[in-house]
């Protein structure tokens, strides 16, 4: 079978499209861009958030822990140590870890210093900052 020649040869109305134009490629390179941007922003947001979070609940394990020393001994704590401490046939009433916030700084407990409500003694870490205080009274108090 014979093909005419002028069937090979296409018209310029028929041209097929092979690719993408770099402004195309562009385009769709400065979208991802802003989303990746717009994701981690958030995303570094709700990190942040979820670890002033865990702070709270670091302070109330303390503060649980804290009253049951004092429901064994009559008396608060000197230190937190003391209740990371194991005692002779008697677990420790927290683990060493839950000494720690989240930002790898120890818990400041302050055994004299006495809510005038409850009559629990202060617990706090410094937050993100360091200026901002997660105590046990309060959930988020600056200095």
């Amino acid at each position: 079978m014979i093909v005419a020649r002028h069937a090979l040869v296409r018209s310029p109305r028929h041209t097929t499209r092979t690719g993408f134009t770099l402004m195309e490629v562009l385009v769709v390179a400065a979208i991802l861009v802003i989303l990746a941007g717009t994701g981690t922003i958030i995303l570094f947001r709700y990190l942040e958030d979820a670890k002033v979070n865990a702070a709270k609940v670091g302070v109330k394990n303390l503060e649980t822990a804290i009253e049951g020393y004092k429901l064994s001994h009559g008396q608060y704590p000197a230190s937190l140590e003391a209740v990371a401490t194991a005692e002779p046939g008697r677990p420790a009433y927290i683990e060493v870890d839950g000494l720690k916030d989240p930002w790898g700084n120890v818990y400041n407990y302050e055994p004299q210093t006495l809510n005038p409500q409850s009559g629990k003694p202060l617990i706090w870490s410094g937050g993100p900052d360091g200026a901002s205080k997660i105590t046990n009274w309060s959930t988020t108090q600056t200095q």
